[in-house]
């Protein structure tokens, strides 16, 4: 099993972000907080009116302060539980939804390597994760 001392977990976790965050469209909250791919990725899930249960677990955690520390609790959580692939699938069903959060540039919006990326998460699903959450 992948431990929180993992080399590869790291290197893992940072690619994912690294992807997630790539052409970002720049969006403030209400109150003026950046936005970062914690507010895509609850959007995404709420659209398919679904209560994702890494959602709830991340707000849930009140140490977490930051979009950034939410988005990387809810990728945790999701590698521990197998659900990263099905996850990120869903929130990029909706092809609006990408144009409103991406820029041109990111993989997300070109058909070929949103299912590259997907299949490749996929098989992720056959490693054990043990990380602390």
């Amino acid at each position: 099993p992948v431990t929180d001392g993992s080399r590869e977990l790291h290197s893992l976790c940072a690619q994912l972000e690294f992807l997630l965050q790539f052409d970002l469209k720049e969006k403030r909250s209400f109150f003026g907080q950046r936005k970062d791919y914690w507010d895509f990725l609850c959007q995404g899930l709420a659209r398919c009116r679904q209560e994702h249960e890494g959602i709830h677990f991340v707000t849930s955690l009140d140490k977490l302060k930051t979009p950034v520390g939410r988005g990387r609790a809810f990728l945790r959580y999701c590698l521990v539980h197998r659900q990263l692939a099905e996850s990120l699938q869903l929130c990029l069903l909706d092809p609006e939804s990408l144009c409103e959060w991406y820029y041109a540039r990111s993989p997300f919006l070109s058909p070929k390597w949103r299912a590259e990326i997907l299949g490749s998460l996929y098989e992720l699903d056959c490693v054990t994760f043990h990380l602390a959450l």
